[in-house]
């Protein structure tokens, strides 16, 4: 790959968007390699756990590389296709937990990462913001994306503010799109530590519970209950029951964390 990093460690892959220089733009070859990358993780058993985040410390991700948008650019509603849709995991049937480690700033086609990341743990100083508006672009899947993880005013903030005004940390922690801000030099620690406590658990009964609370986002609350016996048919089988009563009669209790 030429604009992805990519690594494994322990059950939990780090996927890092390689292009500082361009403060970690997307290209076509991005979105392909990001293709490539889900699929592998989705197949891989090893993997457990995802982290993805952004080369250096002044940006996660500023969407999609202005180089690749052509002055005349047909966005005919028959046949355009946008090249961030196919940048996440889930857009790629991959249903392992991610976790986006938010370093510097986060706008636009960003947004596609982030939207389908699990939660998102955020530095101090990371930005988020989308400037379409202010390029004469309509602001279209990324506020489609975000309504469903913030107040429907935020995102209307967001979209309609462009380039005038960034989302700060602290504010993104306040509306519910950040889970955590930490120092910038703890992000990457913080992000593979709770990754790996993740992919230390029974993969199926943390991948059924994937699917099973997008699936709760997605469906209305009649619906998700009436299906709720077949989540828990695919992830709580005898076997795994009976190896988690086993765990617990053994007396072995985790000191948790308190957030």
């Amino acid at each position: 790959m030429t604009t992805l990093q990519y690594e494994e460690s322990d059950g939990v892959a780090t996927v890092t968007i390689n292009r500082p220089e361009r403060h970690n733009a997307f290209t076509l070859v991005t979105a392909d390699e990001f293709t490539a990358v889900w699929r592998h993780v989705r197949e891989c058993p090893d993997v457990r756990a995802v982290v993805v985040t952004g080369a250096g410390d002044k940006a996660f991700c500023t969407g999609i590389d202005r180089t690749e948008i052509r002055d005349d650019q047909n966005f005919d509603g028959l046949t355009y296709e946008d090249p961030g849709r196919m940048l996440g995991p889930r857009a790629n049937s991959c249903w392992k937990p991610v976790i986006a480690a938010v370093n510097g700033m986060a706008c636009g086609g960003a947004f596609y990462l982030i939207a389908e990341a699990d939660f998102i743990v955020a530095a101090e100083h990371a930005t988020f913001f989308d400037p379409h508006v202010t390029f004469a672009m309509a602001a279209v899947f990324e506020p489609a994306l975000l309504v469903h993880r913030m107040p429907f005013g935020e995102v209307a903030r967001l979209a309609l503010m462009g380039s005038y005004e960034r989302l700060g940390a602290e504010r993104a922690y306040q509306t519910g799109l950040v889970s955590e801000v930490v120092p910038a030099a703890d992000l990457l620690s913080t992000a593979h530590t709770l990754a790996a406590q993740i992919a230390s658990q029974p993969p199926i009964a943390v991948q059924t519970t994937v699917r099973a609370v997008w699936a709760a986002r997605e469906l209305t609350r009649q619906q998700m209950i009436d299906a709720g016996n077949a989540f828990l048919a695919i992830g709580t089988t005898p076997e795994a029951l009976a190896q988690g009563q086993q765990t617990f009669s053994a007396g072995q209790r985790i000191t948790p964390r308190i957030r």
